[in-house]
């Protein structure tokens, strides 16, 4: 067998997450539908919500009125670049397939045409120079590498993969190096963590616990998650007791380069905002999507990451109807960029999560004529520390 074969192969069982698996964990097909739709608009909820205070309050909390929602806002999902970017993605996996190469998924992001800003833009630009990745999201390459891009793009990579962490982690090595590195490509893994857990939790303490193992504990991203973790704790019903501890310790004195002056996308800082919301929100919606809102910074991207967590926890049918009526106004609309309305990224994200669980070893039975998907159970597996 050639060289050339063994790195192949070996890329391909990396990157199919062919882990050892102690066992078997089923859940109806249906229920991770209805999971992963709620994932979907999750995200699209707390983006709209969030948009209009976008980096309004920096190094304070934003206490202004904040727009009360209305269903036909969800339609403005449909220009947001947390959305359209990371359907980039899953339109590079549904023309590459789940074995998708570092310079497939580089070349795939070089060709978009949107406008990018920090670690995406410069690793877009590396990309199109000839630095492939891992080199174009390298801290040597990339000075936004800590910055929160990935951070706010690897949802699609936890509900792709519904308890598999381990095949969360394999899909954002080949899509979060492209723009970054160390604690801007934990970031991303936490985040998709959170969302793969959730199919098979509820409790959000818990997610969050199971999603920290997926990442190094030594890392500074996985300190901060864990001051606030702590600090809510200490201050259970205060959560601007918490906020003033974050900015005391990661924002006043911050140990990344992602901060200029007031203005701060460390992706660690943002991470404590999203932690804000669901450990504060306690699986309320309208408390999650407030506090990682008004914790401020980047607080359209906050609270979408946060509400699509919960989101994934709840699942699209439980979710309030004022939230899901404002969807057939929208659902011929394509997002920007995109080949995909609502629906249509649905449906690419149950394709692919198929081919993930097939390629994790999994596979589906029928049960009285109901499918249940057979999910390899996999354990959180973090990987090398880089800082």
């Amino acid at each position: 067998m050639t060289r050339t074969l063994l790195i192949t192969l070996a890329a391909m069982i990396l990157l199919c997450g062919m882990v050892s698996a102690a066992g078997v964990r089923e859940l109806p097909a249906d229920v991770y539908m209805d999971k992963m739709k709620g994932g979907w608009l999750g995200q699209m909820i707390g983006v709209v919500y969030g948009g209009p205070t976008e980096f309004k309050a920096q190094r304070r909390i934003y206490d202004e009125e904040i727009k009360p929602w209305s269903p036909e806002r969800i339609a403005e999902s449909i220009g947001q670049d947390d959305i359209y970017v990371e359907l980039s993605f899953l339109q590079a996996l549904e023309k590459y397939g789940v074995d998708i190469t570092w310079e497939e998924a580089g070349k795939a992001f070089a060709e978009t045409e949107f406008k990018l800003w920090h670690a995406n833009k410069q690793g877009r630009e590396n990309v199109q120079k000839g630095i492939m990745p891992p080199a174009s999201g390298h801290k040597d390459n990339n000075p936004h590498c800590d910055d929160i891009d990935f951070q706010i793009e690897a949802d699609l990579f936890g509900l792709l993969n519904p308890g598999m962490p381990q095949s969360s982690n394999a899909l954002g090595e080949r899509f979060g190096r492209i723009m970054n590195y160390g604690d801007g490509l934990y970031a991303g893994m936490f985040v998709a963590a959170m969302y793969s857990h959730a199919f098979f939790e509820s409790d959000i303490e818990k997610i969050i616990d199971l999603s920290l193992r997926s990442i190094p504990l030594s890392s500074t991203y996985s300190a901060c998650m864990r001051d606030v973790i702590r600090w809510h704790k200490k201050n259970p019903t205060d959560w601007r007791a918490t906020w003033q501890l974050i900015e005391d310790k990661w924002v006043a004195n911050p140990t990344g380069r992602c901060s200029t002056g007031d203005f701060n996308i460390d992706a660690r800082v943002n991470g404590a905002y999203i932690l804000m919301g669901l450990l504060y929100g306690e699986g309320d919606i309208d408390k999650t999507l407030e506090i990682s809102t008004r914790c401020g910074q980047d607080s359209d991207c906050n609270p979408s990451n946060a509400m699509g967590v919960l989101g994934t926890i709840i699942g699209f049918d439980a979710l309030p109807a004022q939230y899901k009526t404002g969807l057939p106004v929208m659902a011929d609309k394509k997002f920007s960029y995109t080949p995909y309305t609502f629906d249509g990224a649905v449906a690419a994200t149950e394709r692919i999560a198929r081919e993930q669980i097939k390629c994790a070893g999994g596979s589906s039975k029928f049960v009285d004529g109901k499918e249940i998907l057979l999910i390899p159970a996999q354990y959180p597996k973090a990987p090398k520390l880089e800082q």
